[in-house]
Order: structure tokens, then C-alpha cells, then sequence
């Protein structure tokens, strides 16, 4: 995927969080299905512990397009109007158009109201909530508009070790104040209902944002830390086996809002497996391993395809999905889980293949 400027030539980190997040995030929405079937006990205990494995997807998002973006922005004169200018084209318009597509054709995949007037479509359109996975979208757009201020950060930081730290203590403890208070206020808390919005606010993911950044400023140092993958596999681990007691403590049936990012042990889980994907990219990388420059393409096909696969997801679990999952529950999220992977990257594809051909004929026939 193009970020705004251009694509960077060979593989990188940030390649690798991309892929893993968006082959992940797929499957989140059929999950969620897979329960609306009513499903036996242990089907939801399953499908409860799966929702956790793979909920390391936006976290791990942000920190690969801060981290590509850091990279290939880091010494180019490029200015702020030019990036946005360049990240309309890239970002912007296709996640324009998929938005209308979810909201005038499958206006069944809304979440928490569906629009009634031009005023209310225009807020379904713009708050994330046009489709399950759009408010990720909302949030990681918020990092594209505010990249600016990470310039300045990764500029302010340098090569100083003590400033590095500083800024990542100093986010620790905003993560940490917003988790004490979303937790207190929003989970389950008196404004569940009211404020549930915040969950796409910026400042939610912000600590991704910041590792991405400083992953790229200190890459070499962040490139030998990668080698103790065994004590990030270690935490990993002990995060997970705590969110699924988390999860499994509010008893049956699973409800997978119940598995929110927001909480101590999903931010010690999802920071592990981001350092074990990097740890993984990094070793790949150095040995200049086939599968890197695969991993490459991947990625510029990450966000579009991403963008779709609710879309590819509807026609599948309609088509035959629901029929077979209500009869063969892990079968069906299975088939259903690979053929709307293989439909999102076939479709982001012929989209980037055909856009790319219409523009050249159309500069043929202009010159």
C-alpha cells in the first residue's frame, strides 16, 4: 500500500505488522457470527480464546504505518499539504467509496443505529459505524492528519537514548490513566452507552503510534532487542492466558465485547505479539529471506483489501456460510474466513491493476 508518498522499494517491519493485522482482523467479524448462531459451550469457549489470539490487530496497524511512514518519510522534503494532498488519493478516496457502498448496499451491516436522514447518514458515514471493522478506520485516519506531530517527535527524539525513553515512560502513563478511566466510566461503566465512541478516539491507540515511531527512529537498537523473542514470547504468553480469564469470568454466553483493547492485559498482549511479529520481520529481513519481498507486495494490498472484506464477508456467510456454520460451526468460520481473505486480496488487486491501467490510457490519449 501507498501511505501517501512513495512505497518504499524494499521490505520492512512495518510490512509484516500490516499483513499479520489485516489477515487477522478478517476473521474478527466471523467470529462474531459464528456466535450469533448459538453455538455449544465449546464452540463459544473457542471462539472466545480465538477473538483474543488475533486481537492485536489495530494495535499492530498503527505501529507498521507509523513505522513505513517514519521510513520513507524521514529524509525527504515533503510538506504537510503535499502528504495530505498525496494520502487523499491513497487513503482517503477508497475508504470514501467503500463507505458508500456499505451504507447504500448492505445497510444491514451498520452498528448501533441505522441512518434515517441525510443528517444521521452523513454521521454513520463519518464516525466509523457504517460497517464492523470501519472504526478502525475512523481512529488510524486520525494518525494520518496528525502525522505532523510524530515528525516533530521522532525529530525532537534524534539518536538520544534518554529522550527515546522519556517519551515512551511518559506514554506508558497516558495509556495507563486511559485505561483506569475507560475502564471505570466506560466498560461496563455509567456511560457505556454514551460514550462508546471514544474507542475510536486517537489518543486510545496513541502508545502504538509511539512505538512505531520510535521503532523507526532506533531501528538498529530495536533490531538487536528483537533477538530476546523469547521473553516476548514469555509475556505473551501470561497476557493471554489473563485476558482469556478476563473474558471467561463473565461467565456464558461469550460476549466478545466483553474482550475490549482497552484494559492492562490486552495492552501487555497486544505489545508482545507487535515485538514478536517485529522480531519475526527482523530476523526474515536479515537473512534476506524469499518470503520478505511476498510479505512486501502483501502489504501494499493490506488497507484495500482490509477495506472490502465485510463486503466479501456479507456474500459468503449468505451465500452458504450461516447454512453451514449452523451445522458445522468450526468448519464454517473456516471456509468462510479463507474465502473472504482470498476475495479481499483478489479484489484489492484488480482494483490497484485496473486504476493503474485506466490512468494510463488516460494520460496516452491527454499527451
Amino acid at each position: 500500500m501507498n501511505y501517501g508518498i512513495k512505497s518504499p522499494s524494499t521490505p520492512d517491519i512495518g510490512d509484516y505488522l500490516k499483513v499479520f493485522a489485516c489477515t487477522a482482523v478478517m476473521l474478527q467479524t466471523i467470529l462474531a457470527q459464528g456466535l450469533q448462531t448459538h453455538p455449544t459451550i465449546n464452540v463459544q469457549i473457542g471462539i472466545g480464546i480465538s477473538y483474543n489470539l488475533i486481537k492485536f490487530t489495530a494495535p499492530a496497524f498503527i505501529t507498521g504505518i507509523l513505522y513505513t511512514t517514519m521510513r520513507v518519510t524521514h529524509d525527504i522534503d515533503l510538506s504537510y499539504r503535499g502528504y495530505l494532498l498525496q494520502m487523499w488519493h491513497s487513503l482517503f478516496i477508497p475508504t470514501i467509496a467503500w463507505t458508500f457502498i456499505y451504507l447504500l448496499i448492505m445497510p444491514n451491516v451498520q452498528q448501533v443505529s441505522h441512518y434515517q436522514s441525510i443528517g444521521s447518514f452523513v454521521w454513520q458515514f463519518v464516525n466509523g459505524n457504517a460497517a464492523p471493522h470501519l472504526w478502525y478506520n475512523s481512529m488510524m485516519l486520525q494518525f494520518i492528519v496528525l502525522m505532523p506531530f510524530f515528525w516533530w517527535l521522532a525529530s525532537w527524539c534524534g539518536q538520544s537514548k534518554h529522550r527515546g525513553q522519556l517519551v515512551l515512560l511518559a506514554t506508558l502513563v497516558i495509556q495507563f490513566i486511559w485505561l483506569i478511566f475507560y475502564d471505570q466510566q466506560v466498560f461496563h461503566g455509567p456511560h457505556a452507552n454514551k460514550w462508546y465512541l471514544l474507542d475510536r478516539i486517537f489518543v486510545s491507540f496513541l502508545l502504538y503510534a509511539v512505538i512505531g515511531t520510535l521503532s523507526w527512529q532506533y531501528h538498529q537498537k530495536i533490531h538487536r532487542f528483537s533477538q530476546k523473542w523469547w521473553l516476548m514470547a514469555v509475556i505473551a504468553v501470561s497476557a493471554f492466558i489473563w485476558t482469556n480469564a478476563e473474558l471467561f469470568a463473565f461467565r456464558f454466553p461469550i460476549h466478545l465485547t466483553n474482550a475490549p483493547y482497552y484494559k492492562p492485559s490486552m495492552t501487555l498482549y497486544d505489545m508482545s505479539m507487535i515485538g514478536l511479529i517485529a522480531a519475526l520481520g527482523s530476523y526474515q529481513l536479515t537473512r534476506q529471506l524469499p518470503i520478505t519481498h511476498l510479505i512486501h507486495r502483501l502489504a501494499n494490498y493490506a488497507y484495500p483489501a482490509f477495506l472490502s472484506n465485510v463486503f466479501w464477508n456479507q456474500l459468503l456467510w449468505w451465500g452458504f456460510g450461516n447454512a453451514l456454520t449452523n451445522r458445522r460451526p468450526v468448519l464454517g468460520i473456516l471456509v468462510v474466513y479463507v474465502g473472504t481473505w482470498l476475495l479481499s486480496l483478489a479484489s484489492a488487486i484488480v482494483i490497484h491493476k485496473s486504476w493503474a491501467w485506466l490512468n494510463r490510457r488516460f494520460r496516452r490519449r491527454s499527451v
